[in-house]
């Protein structure tokens, strides 16, 4: 009975297969082991095994950092496994080309998980990561509707180029402009920050700013059979901020007339304020808008077979009235196992956008005076501004009259085949093509009403750009133990990119009439036409390798090389080879910390390498040939000119990087920390460097320059009660930087223009100082009497009650000359701070970021604070010095007329800020106790996004960047002009999965 009971058994045994996965990431070399005895195997890269198993038998599943997990194999055939980690280091992240676990990491790299991501509705993947990250800047710039943040990893490192990070989109390489309201941001995974050399020299020439990795969403893990369907709907409501405090309509008429009778003007309002309009135009320009948000995502796998795909709807009109952006996403990732030794599959990303880009700004609303007129005694528009004496255009008849509209489609993919001839070998190859087409149409009435005054008729334009282009990468990948001691991991791969970017734009002036708008060009002054068109591109070739040693699974060693070549450069400078190593002491796997109960991990890690940047646009080695028409013989001529001179020497930016970091995990992973020191240094910096005038030019563009970073990164994880109902975790992000200049090719200081009227004097590139530093004179308050001016010595005009200014150089002039070091935009601290609390079906959680020890440089100071009455002031302006008001240190009206105003002191202001960014309330269904069949989960959520902050800032939000993160933007941050406000928004969702 023995005999045959044992060869049933035998019959009945069967093949099982399946995935090991932790944290969305396959387990490569996880084992399976029949329970009681010594049959087992081990996951391959992919996280796949098969094994022969009887119906009773345990399989039991383990992998090194992961508590392990039994299964009853009963009638199954196919089981997937996901493990869960026994602490914070043991969690898995992507790297550079591949997957690691964070315990094995010899770089830093910080994660921010889809939770993280989704916690907060946006409508870009970079509006997330805010406060999120140890180390990385991220600045909301601008509350309009799809606006980029400016991001700085560890600070900036180059003055002419690009500080923005490198993005990654499932390996695929889509530059530091790639539009991120491509992406729907449900259908990411994870999002891996990588920050120093031994994790950004994979990356090479273009990683130097750090690299954002993003990860979607596969079919990876997911249970055979059904498919699993989840919904995301949520519909929020944004509300105005606080606004700036202006003048009211009657403080700001006697402001207008004194300032104009100081100057001997007309009163421009000489009857009572009762007969002219008071219009609040922050509330006729502003008001509450609605976002709408639906995604459906299906993931699934079959016997060989697993997807993801995804549609998303989202539509969020703009608080600033006429903007706004509609959104339709489509995502499929699907991979296909060929066989036991081929994979392959592909991701898919398609957008469409519609983007309003608004027809009034946030500026008309803060600088217009409320006793400008809307409409004529007719009921026209009123195009004309009686103060200034000018046209004056209509903020209403704009939002009526006008169009401004940029349509976008993008593709965004990538195809792959995995090739794996044994579980230690893969080979890889991906094929990614990207394609964004859009168009913006720009029509302005022939009816607007400033048009009309001028007699100019209407005008419009339409602006075409394409961007195509494709990147091959090949990997080769072996993965070994040598014995129980050592084990390797050896990368080893080629990379070749190329982009086109075509630009087409038609603009018409003195159109007479409105019925086609933008779509008939022709329907114009044929003299006043104008129409152009550029064309750029480059290619990378690269060749990178990774070499990851591991003894004893406690000392850890990462080489890394990476050599491109660039089109951007003459030819003898297109290649550059970036090196890197890394090393890493689990001090924790040492034998005197066994009988400790402290420690569950504990490392200590360095890395020393170089990374570099292009810094510059195709073809600036090359001379710029310009229009440049003459006449012969009384006949014009058309000709062109060398606009710029040529440099075949520029070459790469290179940033060499130094980081010591310690890990540690405590009292069985209840407390995560991480600390990281680091030193950047910058080299061969690209600056425009003044020449000789027999030149023909007054500059060139060179690698002259030099700078440097250093500062510390601090992350606090803690698990404060962990319970069957209740549990309560902290999350404490904190970081500085400290850059300086430490080369400018010889000279002291560059000055730079960000204001045409304020002109040179309020920004500065000074050797020993940050980049930039806010300069200007010192502002003294006002003079009280002539006496006191008489006295000073000055030699400018002044004016008792006018503005006092200091004479740093004693020259008896107020000039540039006088300028001082004024206030830096860059923090002395970062940080976020978040807890999240759950009690049986309810989480709540919050969250605040803000920055302590930054300066802002409000650019509304001179309009709104020192000059005449033809635009609104700052509420603190009723307090100005008037005969009757001798002590006050606020300049009287009109004074500007007779003293000059300089930058100064004034425009500089405290920009450290705190901010409750996030607030999240959500109640899990019990759908089995509410009888809800066919649903696995449900859950319906409350959020408050932007509802307080506390700062001392004019403008109230000292976040706001007049020029963005491109061009002047690069280096000059901290310019506040009032932009767009970010809204407090409440938000109402249900999430279903079935």
């Amino acid at each position: 009975m023995l005999l045959l009971f044992m060869s049933y058994t035998s019959v009945q045994a069967q093949v099982v297969k399946g995935t090991v996965s932790a944290d969305g990431q396959p387990l490569p070399g996880a084992a399976i082991i029949i329970k009681g005895s010594s049959k087992g195997t081990v996951t391959d890269f992919d996280g796949f095994y098969t094994i022969e198993a009887g119906a009773n038998d345990v399989l039991m599943f383990s992998y090194v950092g992961y508590a392990s997990k039994e299964v009853v194999v009963g009638t199954q055939t196919e089981i997937d496994v996901t493990l869960e980690a026994d602490n914070s280091l043991d969690e898995v992240v992507v790297i550079g080309y591949g997957t690691q676990r964070k315990s094995d990491l010899t770089g830093s790299v910080s994660s921010v998980s889809s939770e993280d991501v989704n916690v907060n509705p946006v409508s870009r993947v970079d509006q997330a990561l805010q406060g999120r990250a140890a180390g990385v800047q991220v600045t909301q710039t601008s509350g309009a509707p799809g606006a980029a943040s400016v991001i700085r990893v560890r600070g900036g490192n180059s003055i002419t180029g690009s500080n923005e990070p490198l993005w990654v989109i499932d390996g695929i390489v889509v530059g530091i402009n790639f539009n991120l309201n491509n992406i729907n941001s449900n259908d990411i995974k994870s999002i891996e920050i990588l920050k120093d050399a031994s994790s950004i020299a994979i990356y090479g020439s273009r990683g130097a700013n750090g690299v954002i990795l993003v990860t979607t969403k596969t079919g990876t893990g997911a249970h055979l059979g059904k498919p699993e369907v989840n919904a995301n709907v949520y519909t929020s409501m944004q509300m105005v901020p606080e606004l700036p405090k202006m003048l009211s309509q009657e403080e700001q008429i006697a402001f207008t007339n004194e300032s104009a009778d100081f100057r001997g003007a007309a009163i421009p309002f000489p009857g009572d304020p009762s007969d002219y309009p008071n219009n609040d135009w922050f509330d006729l320009l502003l008001g509450p808008a609605p976002i709408f948000n639906a995604d459906v995502s299906v993931v699934g796998s079959g016997e060989n077979v697993s997807y993801y795909t995804s549609l998303n709807y989202f539509n969020q009109e703009g608080i600033v009235k006429t903007s706004g952006i509609e959104k339709y996403i489509f995502r499929s990732n699907i991979d296909v196992r060929l066989s036991d030794k081929v994979k392959t599959g592909f991701r898919v990303n398609y957008s469409y956008i519609d983007q309003k880009n608004g027809l009034v700004g946030y500026g008309n609303a803060i600088a217009s005076l409320p006793t400008q007129p809307i409409y004529n005694d007719d009921g026209t528009y009123n195009g004309f501004d009686e103060v200034t004496g000018s046209p004056w255009s209509n903020p209403i008849a704009n939002m009526n009259l006008n169009t401004n509209e940029t349509f976008r489609n993008n593709l965004l993919g990538s195809f792959y085949i995995d090739y794996s001839p044994s579980s230690k070998w893969i080979i890889r190859s991906t094929f990614s093509p990207d394609f964004d087409n859009s168009k913006q149409n720009r029509f302005t009435s022939s009816q607007s009403p400033n048009l009309l005054y001028l007699g100019e008729g209407g005008n419009a334009s339409v602006r075409t750009v394409l961007t195509k282009g494709w990147n091959n990468e090949n990997t080769v990948q072996y993965q070994s133990d040598i014995n129980e001691n050592h084990k390797i991991t050896a990368l080893a791969g080629a990379s070749f990119q190329k982009v086109t970017t075509e630009i087409v734009e038609s603009e018409a002036f003195g159109i007479t009439n409105d019925a086609t708008g933008f779509n008939n060009l022709e329907n114009a002054d044929p003299n006043r036409n104008i129409i152009t068109s550029d064309y750029s591109g480059f290619q990378i070739a690269s060749f990178f390798g990774r070499l990851n040693y591991s003894y004893k699974d406690r000392y850890l060693l990462t080489l890394v090389g990476r050599t491109d070549g660039s089109s951007v450069f003459a030819d003898d400078n297109k290649y550059e080879f970036y090196p890197s190593v890394a090393a890493a002491w689990k001090v924790s796997e040492e034998p005197f910390m066994q009988n400790q109960e402290t420690f569950n991990e504990l490392k200590l890690r360095a890395s020393y390498g170089k990374s570099g940047n292009q810094a510059i646009d195709p073809y600036r080695t090359k001379g710029l040939l310009v229009e440049a028409n003459t006449t012969i013989n009384g006949i014009q001529q058309t000709g062109l000119t060398l606009g710029r001179p040529s440099n075949p020497n520029l070459t790469w930016e290179t940033t060499t990087s130094l980081d010591i970091a310690l890990e540690a995990s405590l009292f069985k992973g209840r407390i995560f920390t991480e600390f990281n020191y680091y030193y950047k240094k910058t080299n061969d910096l690209l600056l425009d460097v003044t020449i000789p005038k027999q030149t023909g030019f007054t500059s060139q563009l060179q690698n002259v320059g030099a700078l440097e970073n250093k500062g510390w990164e601090l992350s606090l994880n803690t698990n404060n009660i962990s319970t069957a109902n209740f549990n309560w975790s902290t999350t404490l992000m904190l970081s500085s930087n400290k850059n300086k200049i430490l080369d400018l090719g010889g000279v002291d200081y560059i000055d730079v223009v960000v204001d045409e009227i304020l002109g040179s004097g309020n920004t500065r590139l000074i050797v020993g100082e940050s980049v930039p530093v806010f300069t200007g004179v010192k502002y003294l308050g006002t003079w009280k009497s002539q006496d006191e001016i008489d006295a000073s010595g000055l030699r400018d005009p002044q004016v008792v009650g006018g503005p006092k200014f200091h004479d740093e150089n004693g020259d008896g002039i107020i000039s540039n000359d006088d300028a001082v070091v004024l206030g830096s935009p860059l923090p002395d601290i970062i940080f976020g701070f978040e807890n999240k609390f759950s009690y049986k079906n309810f989480d709540f959680s919050f969250y605040f970021q803000g920055t302590k020890g930054n300066e802002v440089y409000n650019l509304r100071m001179r309009n709104h604070y020192f000059t005449r009455g033809e635009f609104t002031k700052f509420e603190d302006i009723a307090n100005r010095w008037t005969p009757t008001n001798q002590g006050s240190d606020i300049l009287r009206a009109g004074s500007d007329s007779v003293t000059g105003i300089p930058p100064n002191s004034e425009y500089v202001e405290d920009g450290s800020h705190i901010r409750l960014k996030n607030v999240r309330l959500a109640f899990n269904m019990p759908v089995e106790k509410m009888g809800m069949p066919g649903i696995k989960n449900a859950s319906i959520y409350l959020t408050g996004t932007n509802l307080l902050l506390w700062s001392d800032f004019r403008l109230i939000d000292p976040e706001g960047s007049r020029f963005g993160r491109n061009g002047l933007g690069n280096i000059a941050q901290g310019y506040n002009d009032g932009s767009y406000p970010n809204p407090r928004t409440l938000t109402l969702g249900l999430n279903v999965t079935f």
